[in-house]
C-alpha cells in the first residue's frame, strides 16, 4: 500500500537516504567526479541540513512509504520567485523524487498533484522548478503537466556546471 503524508523532523533520516539514492539514480551518471558528487550529499542531504529544512516554515516536505518503507519525497519551497521574470507570488518545486523501482507506479503523478493543489491552497500564482537539461524523462514528465521552459540557470557540483532548464506553470 503506498501512502503519501507530509514530513516531520522525525522523517530526516529517512529523505536524507532518499535524497542520495535517487539522486544517483536520476543523476549520478551525469556528475564528472564520484567526490563532486559525495560533497553534493554531505551539503543537500546530510540529516542535519535536511532537518533544517523540514523546520524551516518556508519549505513543505512530503514523504512517500510503500508498505511503511521510504520510496519517495518532495519539496515545495514558499515565497521564492525565478529571479529573470517579474512573477511574484510564487513557489518552487524543490524536488520531487521516486525510487526507481517505484517510477512505474505512478507515484510521481501523485505527488505531483499534491503540490499542485497545495501550492494552490496557499493562493500561489505560478509554479517553478529546474531539470538539468539531460534529464529527459524528467523534463517530459513537468510538461505533461503543463510546465513551460522559461530559461536556464547554472547548477554547480564540484567545479563542473550541469545547465539547468527552468520551467514554469501558471496556477
Amino acid at each position: 500500500m503506498i501512502t503519501i503524508r507530509k514530513a516531520t523532523t522525525a522523517d530526516a533520516t529517512h529523505i536524507a537516504l532518499l535524497g542520495r539514492i535517487t539522486y544517483t539514480e536520476s543523476h549520478g551518471n551525469y556528475i564528472k567526479e564520484k567526490e563532486d558528487l559525495l560533497k553534493f550529499y554531505e551539503e543537500y542531504y546530510s540529516v542535519s541540513r535536511i532537518r533544517e529544512e523540514i523546520n524551516d516554515v518556508e519549505n513543505i516536505f512530503w514523504i512517500v512509504f510503500s508498505d511503511e518503507l521510504p520510496i519517495g519525497f518532495a519539496k515545495l519551497s514558499l515565497n521564492i520567485s525565478y529571479t529573470k521574470t517579474s512573477e511574484i507570488n510564487s513557489c518552487k518545486l524543490q524536488r520531487l523524487y521516486v525510487l526507481n523501482d517505484f517510477i512505474g507506479f505512478k507515484i510521481g503523478s501523485q505527488l505531483q498533484e499534491i503540490i499542485l493543489k497545495e501550492a494552490k491552497d496557499l493562493n500561489f500564482k505560478n509554479i517553478w522548478l529546474t531539470a538539468y537539461y539531460k534529464n529527459k524523462k524528467g523534463i517530459k514528465f513537468y510538461k505533461r503537466y503543463g510546465f513551460k521552459e522559461i530559461g536556464s540557470i547554472d547548477f554547480i557540483v564540484g567545479k563542473s556546471n550541469y545547465p539547468n532548464l527552468v520551467f514554469s506553470k501558471k496556477l
